[in-house]
């Protein structure tokens, strides 16, 4: 039988979830998603922020495990961690499930 999620899990997803909750943040994540791996040169390209924000939110996403950086000569390219990634869908949909039976719950109990 496939166990929910502990608290601890979920204590430890708070960082994850606060990271995304970024507006900008979450483009840096979808561009990574579309684009593939970029430097914070690329990152910057088109955006409304500083490539000093950028590196800040970067950091922020990193350490949340979201992201990881390695060196191609002077620049860092930043790329996604997708298991972190297939972490918040899993926990998303484990979220949505809980709801789904509680509405269901309250329509069954709302129609007898």
């Amino acid at each position: 039988m496939r166990r929910g999620p502990t608290a601890r899990s979920w204590k430890d997803s708070a960082p994850l979830f606060a990271a995304l909750g970024d507006e900008t943040r979450l483009r840096v994540v979808a561009r990574l998603c579309e684009e593939g791996p970029l430097s914070i040169t690329r990152l910057t390209e088109g955006a409304d922020v500083s490539r000093q924000a950028v590196t800040k939110h970067l950091q922020i996403l990193a350490s949340a495990g979201l992201v990881t950086n390695t060196r191609d000569g002077r620049e860092n390219v930043w790329q996604l961690e997708p298991a972190r990634l297939a972490e918040a869908r899993r926990l998303l949909d484990l979220i949505s499930k809980e709801w789904d039976d509680t509405l269901d719950r309250l329509r069954d109990f709302v129609e007898k």
